[in-house]
């Protein structure tokens, strides 16, 4: 059945994608009230420290490393996952196997909205 509220995680083709730095990219999909992310580490990446005022919740699929917020690392792998509030600093680094997690914000960002370049608005 075709519907365009059914989504899969490992279709390139759907979502908007982003490339938040080097070896991290993403796949956007937005809702009315919630916003999804599929983001894929390559190994050794290391994503910007920043912060925004949506809640963020991620969820490690694949691959392992270590959680930056709030000035503390914390290890993370398969099955973790976290609650950022809004506003507070975080950050993420992965080790040679790379991650894929899954992030929901909530209100959607609207920088995140349109395909486009990088963690923040711009």
């Amino acid at each position: 059945m075709a519907d365009d509220n059914f989504f899969n995680l490992d279709d390139p083709a759907q979502g908007i994608a982003r490339q938040l730095g080097p070896g991290i990219a993403t796949r956007v999909f937005a809702g009315e009230e919630a916003m999804l992310s599929v983001v894929r580490l390559e190994p050794g990446a290391e994503g910007t420290i920043h912060s925004h005022p949506e809640e963020q919740w991620g969820v490690c699929l694949a691959g392992a490393g270590v959680r930056i917020q709030d000035g503390a690392e914390v290890p993370f792998a398969k099955g973790d996952f976290w609650r950022t509030p809004g506003g507070v600093s975080h950050g993420i680094r992965v080790g040679a196997e790379g991650a894929t997690v899954l992030d929901v914000f909530a209100p959607p960002r609207p920088e995140y909205k349109k395909a486009g370049s990088g963690f923040a608005a711009g």
